[in-house]
């Protein structure tokens, strides 16, 4: 017997299965500890080999999928084969009846994970029968619920994008966007839109909680980033709530419920290990809604509101960075 190896398996397994339950499972706890850094190691590096501006980016979020779903399916291997190596003769080979050798264990859990069961190798004993058995519900459980997960994590990012799209639709930049639905009289046929994006953010919010990785799918045009929509309805949000003249503003509680949902993205971004910037950006510039002849509060009291929300703006423009994107766009 070989006590080392034993511990060693062992050891990998706990923390192999912990990281696929909490990256997959635990709703509130992002990726596990495994996924996490696996994630951000595979985008820095793609950032740092190919630059911001490079088409590669777009591959980082279906990489880092691919990455992860294959590390757990190695770590499972890895794990058995080092407990079957620690065991005194653990499975012997059916034709020569001689004790296996590495190739041998490995071979033999990996046909056992993925059911082959070609019966070239036999457990010597029960308590490795059950360990074979195990071996087995756990390739059949974790190697599903990984696929479930990838699944879930396409749909979320298909949800992502309509979210960003429809954002941008209305407005590439927070001020278009306000201009969109003024009637040179009064905001008109906002509101429905605002909530629904709101509901959509807030959903966002949940499942970016849950699964990290979707920070992570870079659009390769900014209308369909929601690093950069996200920006722009809080902006939008922000000019309706302190840069327009309370007897013009549209619904308070409806703009109060859009930048709660901008609060919720904002608390995803610990678990993606994404820092605010280390300055705000330029707040919106009223000129642009006065050129429309829309009414606007005076720039000093703006300033100040926009002042008291510097750390929310800090957060929004590190979004924006970390998905290797500038705000305001450079073209502006």
């Amino acid at each position: 017997m070989q006590p080392l190896y034993l511990l060693a398996g062992l050891v990998v397994l706990v923390t192999v299965i912990v990281d696929i339950l909490w990256t997959t499972l635990w709703v509130d706890g992002g990726s596990g500890p495994l996924s996490g850094r696996l994630t951000t190691g595979v985008w820095r590096s793609l950032r740092v080999g190919f630059g911001d501006g490079s088409r590669a980016l777009s591959i980082a979020g279906p990489l880092i999928l691919t990455l992860t779903l294959a590390m757990w399916i190695a770590l499972l291997w890895i794990g058995w084969t080092l407990l079957f190596a620690g065991g005194e003769e653990a499975i012997v080979s059916t034709h020569t009846g001689a004790p296996a050798d590495w190739s041998g264990y490995v071979y033999y859990v990996a046909y056992t994970m993925f059911t082959n069961g070609n019966g070239d190798y036999t457990p010597t004993g029960s308590r490795w029968e059950i360990a074979s058995s195990v071996t087995t519900a756990t390739g059949m459980a974790f190697v599903t619920l990984g696929v479930s997960y990838i699944l879930t994590v396409l749909g979320a990012v298909s949800e992502k994008r309509s979210f960003a799209n429809s954002v941008t639709g209305l407005g590439d930049r927070s001020e278009s966007f306000v201009r969109t639905g003024w009637t040179n009289e009064e905001f008109e046929g906002l509101e429905l839109p605002i909530e629904t994006l709101a509901e959509q953010l807030s959903l966002l919010a949940d499942k970016h909680k849950a699964y990290p990785i979707l920070h992570y799918y870079h659009s390769e045009q900014a209308s369909r980033a929601a690093a950069v929509a996200v920006p722009i309805f809080d902006e939008a949000t922000m000019l309706f709530r302190y840069g327009i003249p309370e007897q013009e503003q549209l619904n308070p509680t409806l703009v109060e419920a859009a930048r709660s949902a901008t609060e919720s993205y904002l608390e995803t971004l610990e678990t993606a290990f994404i820092s605010p910037a280390d300055d705000a950006p330029p707040p919106p510039e009223l000129d642009r809604l006065r050129a429309e002849g829309i009414p606007t509060v005076e720039d000093e009291s703006f300033d100040d509101a926009v002042a008291e929300l510097r750390d929310r703006r800090r957060k929004l423009r590190g979004v924006v960075h970390a998905d290797a994107w500038e705000w305001p766009p450079a073209n502006e």
